[in-house]
């Protein structure tokens, strides 16, 4: 796909959606990049450009309406750097952290930042129950995000300990997120949170997305997030 059929079919996704984009040649640069990257290792099991467009771009700016320019975000689990680096193409102010487990996959988003030439933003290797601890990082952020496939009480621990006062948590959900939800109430109210709203729609009258917004109404105990897998293991109760 060349630049003017990726901007073409990028653009209509966007209007259909409702979503309003800028920098489109650096969401081609960075598309390109990261499959050229995927020859190499597995970052993404998309390889289709107008599916990664769709699937990639379209559903992480699903979230843009519930962001500020100068939030400052974290994308925990971010993988290929989605929802996080979408975000920061379109709000150049955001000052955005991305982490990952996954080295290899943080090494890869460190050259597409570099590529990209992408200011206040970084991608660091840990895990998010490690980074909560770091007082630079705990209760620091205006929003943390994951687009994730954690369970919501599991996501929830490792996404509250991260948000400051008045801050959000937005989790990224599928259909039949209702019953996830709801067991995952009372975890919430622990860790210091209320849900907020959701929001429900479908990208392209296709894919179901709801839009869990979580608000952070009081501080989060410093024993969360467990350590030793506890979040997946022993999910809060």
């Amino acid at each position: 796909m060349e630049y003017d059929e990726f901007k073409d079919f990028f653009n209509s996704e966007a209007l259909n959606n409702n979503i309003e984009i800028k920098n489109q040649k650096l969401f081609f640069k960075y598309m390109k990049l990261l499959l050229d990257w995927n020859e190499k290792i597995n970052v993404t099991a998309i390889k289709n450009e107008k599916e990664f467009i769709v699937k990639h771009f379209i559903d992480s700016l699903t979230i843009s309406n519930f962001i500020k320019e100068n939030d400052r975000v974290i994308d925990v689990g971010t993988g290929a750097g989605f929802p996080g680096i979408p975000l920061k193409l379109i709000y150049e102010d955001l000052n955005i952290t991305l982490i990952d487990s996954v080295n290899k996959k943080v090494n890869v988003l460190n050259n597409i930042i570099s590529e990209l030439k992408l200011e206040n933003i970084e991608a660091l290797h840990i895990r998010a129950e490690e980074l909560a601890k770091d007082k630079r990082y705990r209760e620091q952020f205006d929003v943390a995000i994951s687009r994730a496939v954690a369970n919501m009480t599991t996501l929830v621990e490792y996404l509250l300990p991260f948000v400051k006062i008045s801050g959000k948590v937005i989790c990224m959900k599928g259909p039949n997120y209702e019953e996830e939800l709801e067991n995952s109430r009372n975890a919430i109210k622990i860790l210091g949170g209320i849900v907020e709203n959701v929001e429900k729609f479908k990208i392209d009258n296709e894919i179901e997305r709801n839009i869990i917004i979580i608000k952070k109404i009081k501080e989060t105990s410093l024993k969360y997030p467990r350590g030793q897998n506890k979040p997946i293991i022993n999910p809060l109760k």
